[in-house]
C-alpha cells in the first residue's frame, strides 16, 4: 500500500470529519422530531426539552390565586391559560373567571393569577397603592388605572396588548405600546411585576 503524503492525510482527516459533523447534526434533527412522520422515538426522559407543533420550547409557568394547586408548571409551548388552569386542577368555585383571557397564549416565565370572586353587594377592592407591585399578567384595566402616568385609555392599552400577545414575560415589553415614554416606563417598573 502506497504511504500518503502529509496534505494527502490532512485532507481526509477534513473529509472525515465534515462527514461527522453533517452525520450528527442529521441525527439531532431526527430525535427532534423532525418531519418524519413516523412516530417520534424521544421521550421527554432523555434530559431535554421537548419541541411543540408549535416549534419552540416548553413554557414554565407560575400558577396563583384560586385553584386549587398553585405552583410552578412546565407546558408545551403554545399552551394556553386554560391549560396551565387545568395543570393546577382547574378553577376553584369562587375564582373569577371573567376577569382572565383563558383563551391566550402562555409566555415563558408569565404568571396566571386567577382572582377570587367578590362577594355580592361589596365593592372591589382597589389595587395596592404602595403595598406591593401589580401583577400584570391578572391586572384589569381600575388597577392599571391607579398607576402613576397610566390613564384609562392607556391601562385599555395594556390589557389589550396582554391579551394579544399571550401574556408578558417583562414589563420591558409595554414599551411597544404607544403613550408609553421613559418616564411612564419607569413607573410601570416600580408598581408591576410580569
Amino acid at each position: 500500500m502506497p504511504e500518503l503524503s502529509r496534505s494527502q492525510v490532512v485532507v481526509y482527516g477534513a473529509i472525515a470529519i465534515a462527514l461527522l459533523l453533517v452525520g450528527a447534526r442529521a441525527i439531532r434533527a431526527e430525535g427532534s422530531g423532525g418531519s418524519s412522520g413516523s412516530g417520534s422515538s424521544s421521550s421527554s426522559s432523555s434530559g431535554e426539552f421537548r419541541i411543540s407543533g408549535s416549534g419552540g420550547p416548553d413554557v414554565v409557568v407560575d400558577v396563583a390565586g384560586a385553584v386549587p394547586r398553585p405552583g410552578v408548571y412546565r407546558l408545551p409551548a403554545g399552551a394556553r391559560v386554560v391549560d396551565a388552569l387545568k395543570r393546577a386542577g382547574g378553577p376553584d368555585a369562587g375564582a373569577a373567571l371573567e376577569s382572565i383571557n383563558r383563551a391566550a397564549r402562555l409566555a415563558d416565565g408569565q404568571q396566571v393569577m386567577v382572582p377570587e370572586k367578590q362577594p355580592r353587594g361589596s365593592e372591589p377592592t382597589a389595587a395596592p397603592t404602595e403595598a406591593g407591585p401589580i401583577n400584570l399578567g391578572g391586572a384589569t384595566v381600575e388597577q392599571l388605572d391607579t398607576i402613576d402616568r397610566i390613564g384609562p385609555v392607556t391601562a385599555q392599552k395594556i390589557v389589550e396588548y396582554r391579551d394579544r400577545h399571550g401574556g408578558l414575560a417583562s414589563v420591558d415589553q409595554l414599551d411597544e405600546i404607544s403613550g408609553i415614554g421613559p418616564a411612564t416606563m419607569e413607573s410601570l417598573r416600580a408598581r408591576l411585576q410580569p
